[in-house]
């Protein structure tokens, strides 16, 4: 007689082959922003005396670990609530530079190159992880936004080059993990190259020490909102 499987079978055998991940960084107060300002504000607006504690958030839509859409950069592009699902659930790809990358470090065409010496060509609708080791200063937000003198940050990013090339490779997306793929160069261009091209743009991302250079995957869902930006929960899926 066939044994009857538990409610729930489906959801054990996925734990059974992946390690889920969570590479999303925590909101709070005290989260670095780009202009160094409180992005995020939580406010308790009705308390268990009234049986029911409400709370009302107040925050930057580009706040913690969050995504550009194409609206970001470009009038009338997509916005977050028209991004495919297929770009938000997608194997990854992570281009692992931590032990070279300093604070004005920007990965280049020869680190996209080396990757895919060391592991294969990127596969077409990759999301491709810049993993800097950056996300060390996160709950240090002086540190992590790194401002000299003369008010310009200081942290690690993608080049103009290393877009250039991922553009080719018809990826889904990238993250990285500090405040921008863009740094040191006010024209933006890395936004400018993949944003135009309807390639998402994911900031923030917490520690990915632990996620392979290829063989994982990563959901990344924002809000269903007609933003430019968005917050959102970021979880690998790491083979077992």
């Amino acid at each position: 007689m066939a044994v009857k499987k538990p409610c729930g079978y489906n959801r054990y055998m996925l734990l059974d082959h992946f390690k889920l991940i969570d590479l999303t960084q925590p909101l709070t107060a005290k989260s670095p922003t780009w202009n160094g300002s409180c992005g995020f504000c939580l406010e308790i607006k009705k308390d268990y005396d009234k049986m029911f504690r409400v709370h009302q958030i107040k925050m930057h839509a580009g706040i913690g670990t969050h995504l550009d859409a194409p609206s970001h950069r470009f009038e009338g592009g997509r916005s977050i609530a028209e991004i495919p699902l297929e770009q938000l659930i997608a194997p990854t790809c992570v281009i692992d530079v931590s032990h070279k990358a300093h604070a004005d470090y920007a990965i280049s065409a020869e680190d996209v190159l080396e990757y895919e010496t060391a592991h294969g060509l990127i596969p077409q609708g990759s999301l491709v992880i810049g993993f800097t080791g950056w996300s060390r200063f996160w709950n240090d937000p002086q540190k992590y936004r790194n401002v000299d003198p003369a008010g310009q940050m200081h942290f690690p990013a993608f080049s103009k080059q290393a877009a250039e090339l991922l553009l080719q490779r018809k990826i889904a997306g990238i993250a990285i993990d500090t405040l921008s793929p863009d740094c040191l160069d006010h024209t933006y261009p890395v936004h400018e190259i993949l944003l135009g091209a309807n390639i998402i743009i994911i900031e923030n991302i917490a520690d990915c020490s632990s996620i392979p250079a290829r063989g994982a995957y990563m959901i990344a869902l924002p809000l269903m909102a007609e933003s430019t930006e968005s917050p959102l929960r970021v979880v690998a899926l790491v083979p077992a």
